[in-house]
């Protein structure tokens, strides 16, 4: 009897020992990229539904807006998740790569703001006046396009996504624009009159653009971010598994209650 109870104690061993090394197999690593704010806190939200799921969620933070890319396409990362479509597009055609949205990959929207610690309100802004907008062609673009819906200026082409100073067309204030790589806009606040900054950014800084910002995009802006990826690994579970966690009501509630409006859910 005792030895029927040893071989059974021996055989319960093996099969939980067996699921253990099942489930260590089963495990996958996911390491994507992403700004601190709102990204990596969303993405943070969502690390203990992914390891229920057998995805360990490694978070890489980055500072700037070229880093997470660059990263993704030396296939240092598996993903990255701090970008709109329109800059992904001007990336891709400037750097070579190709990183791809994630299928049914968008999160959330950051609606654009303009900000001052010089004005109040955008209509007694000064002749002359000093605007700091972002260098990189998508995020300048969406600057100005923001501006011409303000009255401030007119663009060549009202629609342009990519619109540079260079394609003004009718600037009555005779405004200076200083062009900045987007993470020093926030810095730059003491030193221009307004700064176009992205929401992100702006957070980071101790901005909240629903309270602080003289202008903000409408919440049906078209900047949605979302994940990304290479186009060998887009379609993969672990980034399937990612997506369904992003999207759940709970995820949403938690931007909602958290931003309090100053990002949007996007799905």
């Amino acid at each position: 009897m005792i030895g029927h109870v040893k071989r059974a104690l021996v055989a319960a061993v093996a099969v939980v020992g067996f699921g253990a090394l099942a489930s260590q197999a089963s495990a996958e690593t996911l390491k994507i990229g992403a700004s601190a704010v709102p990204h990596a806190e969303i993405l943070n939200f969502v690390k203990p539904k992914l390891a229920s799921e057998g995805v360990t969620l490694q978070i890489v933070e980055f500072s700037d807006y070229v880093q997470p890319n660059a990263a993704l396409a030396d296939k240092q990362l598996d993903a990255n998740f701090f970008q709109h479509k329109p800059y992904l597009d001007s990336f891709n055609k400037n750097h070579g790569t190709n990183i791809v949205p994630v299928p049914n990959g968008n999160v959330h929207i950051e609606p654009f703001g303009v900000y001052s610690r010089k004005v109040k309100d955008l209509k007694t802004l000064k002749d002359g006046a000093t605007v700091a907008i972002p260098n990189d062609p998508s995020n300048g673009g969406r600057a100005l396009l923001l501006l011409q819906k303000a009255g401030l200026l007119k663009l060549k082409d009202p629609s342009n996504l990519l619109a540079t100073p260079l394609d003004v067309s009718q600037n009555p204030k005779h405004l200076k624009f200083r062009e900045l790589e987007a993470a020093q806009l926030p810095r730059a606040l003491d030193d221009v009159d307004i700064a176009l900054i992205n929401t992100n950014y702006a957070l980071q800084a101790g901005l909240n653009p629903t309270r602080d910002a003289l202008l903000i995009e409408s919440k049906d802006s078209p900047y949605a971010n979302f994940i990304a990826a290479r186009p060998d690994n887009a379609n993969s579970p672990a980034l399937r598994k990612l997506v369904n966690a992003l999207h759940t009501p709970e995820t949403r509630q938690f931007i909602v209650d958290k931003y309090k409006g100053a990002i949007v859910p996007a799905f």
